[in-house]
């Protein structure tokens, strides 16, 4: 698995540098506009220059509304400023049509500029309480729109969890779907260390985490901390290593 963290400024970029060895990707988001808020250009290029060259930074496009243009604009925006993985929220499509016309103007936006980006379309474990597209239907629209990953979080940040809203055994057909598409999946919403188990049985490829690396676990208030980073990794590799002697035995 692949562990993602969510810096929200040039601050906590340059304390996900001091725990580089630790992670995999570098994530720009900013919280106040959503679980998965589209930080300032600039922002993300001043991420882009401060963590390692070999770290790729990801950037959210946002939650986004059924705009294909303005999306894809957006997401150019993103990729010129330095981010290599795209992430769009599927917030406003309310069909699988919606949102596979969405992310085929991201795609081609995308692409066109930078032919090996990562384009990830990604939904809400939660979708039910904002009526967007079903969780289920994300790999799907991620294959017919020529996208690269799917991924799952949580839209309304209000202490349930990705599980609370789609139960494990969903979230492994997720994954299933998603890599009989030939996709990554990216699974984030309030993970905490005791779901690593569950996300390494289930062979997610990305886990994307950041209360749980900030302090007093607050997404917002706190602040990323690299020795709970370094923590995280520890824990989150013993469940890959534990999970594969499984596999292999089995």
């Amino acid at each position: 698995m692949l562990l993602l963290i969510s810096p929200d400024s040039v601050e906590e970029a340059l304390d996900c540098a001091k725990a580089a060895e630790h992670l995999d990707i570098v994530d720009v988001k900013k919280p106040d506009e959503g679980s998965l808020g589209a930080n300032f250009p600039w922002v993300i290029k001043a991420i882009r220059d401060a963590v390692p060259a070999d770290k790729p930074v990801s950037a959210t496009v946002g939650d986004v509304p059924y705009k294909p243009g303005t999306v894809a604009q957006a997401a150019l925006g993103a990729a010129v400023s330095g981010a290599t993985y795209i992430k769009v929220g599927l917030y406003g499509c309310t069909t699988p049509e919606q949102a596979v016309d969405v992310m085929r103007g991201v795609v081609r936006a995308v692409k066109d500029y930078r032919p090996d980006a990562f384009v990830v379309a990604s939904g809400y474990a939660d979708a039910h309480r904002i009526g967007c597209v079903n969780p289920l239907a994300l790999p799907d629209i991620a294959r017919r729109s020529g996208s690269d990953g799917a991924m799952l979080d949580t839209a309304i940040k209000d202490g349930t969890r990705l599980f609370d809203h789609t139960p494990p055994d969903v979230c492994a057909e997720f994954v299933r779907l998603a890599h009989e598409a030939g996709l990554l999946a990216a699974l984030a919403g309030s993970v905490k260390v005791g779901d690593l188990g569950e996300l390494a049985r289930m062979s997610t490829d990305i886990v994307g985490v950041r209360g749980a690396v900030c302090e007093e676990g607050d997404r917002k208030a706190g602040r990323i901390q690299s020795q709970l980073v370094a923590a995280f990794r520890m824990e989150m590799d013993r469940h890959v290593r534990e999970h594969a002697a499984v596999v292999a035995t089995g």
